[in-house]
Order: C-alpha cells, then sequence, then structure tokens
C-alpha cells in the first residue's frame, strides 16, 4: 500500500475531488481522489518514485515541480514556506 500525503494542501485536494471518484480508489496504490501517484506523475512528467518521496515529504521539489503538483492537483495559492519550501 502506497504511504499517504502529509501535506494538508494535498489532503485538502483529495477530500475535494474524492466524492465523485470512489470508484477508482479501490486501488492500493491509489489515493483517496481516486488519483494514484503513478496518475499525478503522469500528469506532471515525472515519476511515480518522486511523486510519493514530495507528497509524503521524503523529498523537497524544485519550484517547477511544486506548481506541476499543484496545477495537477487543482491547489492554489499554497504558501512556498515550512513543509511546502521547494529547492533550487
Amino acid at each position: 500500500m502506497a504511504p499517504n500525503p502529509q501535506c494538508a494542501a494535498l489532503a485538502a485536494a483529495k477530500d475535494k475531488t474524492g466524492k465523485s471518484s470512489r470508484a477508482a480508489s479501490t486501488r492500493a496504490d491509489s489515493l483517496p481522489t481516486g488519483l494514484s501517484y503513478a496518475a499525478i506523475a503522469e500528469k506532471i512528467g515525472d515519476s511515480e518514485q518522486r511523486v510519493v518521496e514530495i507528497c509524503t515529504g521524503k523529498a523537497r521539489p524544485t519550484e517547477a515541480e511544486f506548481n506541476k503538483l499543484a496545477q495537477a492537483l487543482g491547489i492554489a495559492n499554497v504558501p512556498h514556506t515550512g513543509v511546502h519550501a521547494t529547492v533550487a
């Protein structure tokens, strides 16, 4: 089973879209939105492992990765401080 994301903004995005796509979330590697880490990775053009590392807080995203993730998940106005800090 894939680890749960640690970001509050990501959790909010999951909850917002999860109500209409529960059927897709039956796979073990799926987020409650029905979007698996693999699907998110495909949307942003990165590897599934990298997405898991970023979403679980094991790695910090670059500014470009952060923006792609936010866009893919429909998240806006997320501060780039604390757990949302990016690397160069």
